[in-house]
């Protein structure tokens, strides 16, 4: 397949992005929050895309496509990609694909949607069983496909194993297609994303998919993940807040994936310690630590690397990282 990229980048240089967190912040803040990373130098941005947040603490989540809006005209330059879109039981294929195409023609050249298979936690509220993961994986082809042809803007009728469409088309398209990211943490999955992305987006440093993602797709393609911090007063004060705020960081295995409900959430991590809640998220307001936990991500592979700052001082995160991180992370 032709891959579809933002613009002409040198697959070395490193991108560093703000994660805007629609289960911790309102919407307007989110639009905010964007224009302000804008201006302390993210290059660009990933916006999560839930129907609850993971637990009432948190205690929020728009809906994320009527943000995406407001974000296109409160920046100019800054990229944005939703981390990530799952296509397949909330919301039709088809619905997505104008969703995508609307946000990609008002943020020219800077929309990137990122797809993967979805959580428990948002896909169950319409009612449907919930797939094992080798199912979700073949939706998501399935949907990926269905989204492809409808952005050739032609009439089309589909008929597949998961999703039906007939007679649609979408009017309102951007003048370049739109890049499709996919979520992996695993090698299947990496795969996956090789053969039907124009990138890999992923939430961990740790294992060999991306060796696997390299050698299934035939370009040099975007490599995209998250690294989550909390900037505050001391490295005490932000462990606490994270163990508050996002101890979901510390879930083992697959439970992010499959428990349905912010309470069950809330009671798997009642049972983190605050030192197995933060373990490999920089706390606290020295630079060090916190360039040391973006290199992790270096050295793994990754080059477009979004930072997601948990906790409440995210004007204060913009300055920290503005004035002491973001300058020094092209010597790392």
């Amino acid at each position: 397949m032709s891959h579809v990229k933002l613009k002409d980048v040198d697959p070395d240089a490193v991108e560093v992005g703000y994660s805007l967190m629609s289960e911790e912040h309102r919407p307007n803040e989110l639009v905010r929050y964007a224009q302000l990373a804008e201006n302390a130098g993210f290059t660009f941005a990933t916006i999560s895309d839930h129907y609850h947040p993971w637990t009432s603490t948190e205690g929020n989540s728009p809906f994320v496509w009527a943000t995406i809006g407001g974000i296109a005209h409160a920046t100019e330059k800054l990229q944005l990609g939703t981390a990530v879109t799952c296509p397949t039981m909330r919301i039709h294929p088809a619905i997505i694909a104008q969703a995508a195409a609307t946000a990609a023609a008002m943020m020219p050249d800077r929309f990137f949607l990122g797809v993967g298979t979805g959580e428990n936690l948002n896909e169950h509220i319409l009612g449907s069983a919930w797939p094992p993961h080798e199912v979700r994986s073949d939706m998501l082809v399935e949907a990926v496909e269905v989204i492809r042809e409808l952005w050739k803007g032609k009439n089309t009728s589909f008929y597949g194993d998961f999703y039906v469409v007939q007679n649609a088309r979408i009017y309102t398209l951007p003048e370049r297609p739109v890049p499709i990211y996919v979520a992996a943490e695993g090698p299947k999955m990496a795969k996956t994303a090789g053969e039907i992305g124009d990138g890999l987006i992923s939430t961990t440093p740790k294992g060999d998919f991306i060796k696997v993602f390299r050698e299934q797709s035939d370009e040099d393609l975007p490599l995209c993940s998250q690294n989550t911090v909390c900037y505050a007063s001391s490295e005490a004060e932000g462990k606490k807040i994270v163990h508050n705020v996002w101890p979901i960081t510390g879930l083992p295995g697959e439970l992010d994936r499959e428990l349905p409900t912010p309470v069950f959430f809330e009671q798997a991590a009642s049972l983190l310690t605050e030192e197995q809640a933060t373990e490999g998220v920089a706390c606290g307001n020295d630079p060090e630590k916190h360039l040391e936990a973006f290199k992790t991500y270096l050295d793994a592979g990754f080059r477009k690397i979004s930072v997601h700052n948990v906790g409440p001082y995210q004007e204060e995160f913009f300055r920290f990282y503005k004035e002491q991180v973001i300058p020094k992370i092209k010597n790392l």
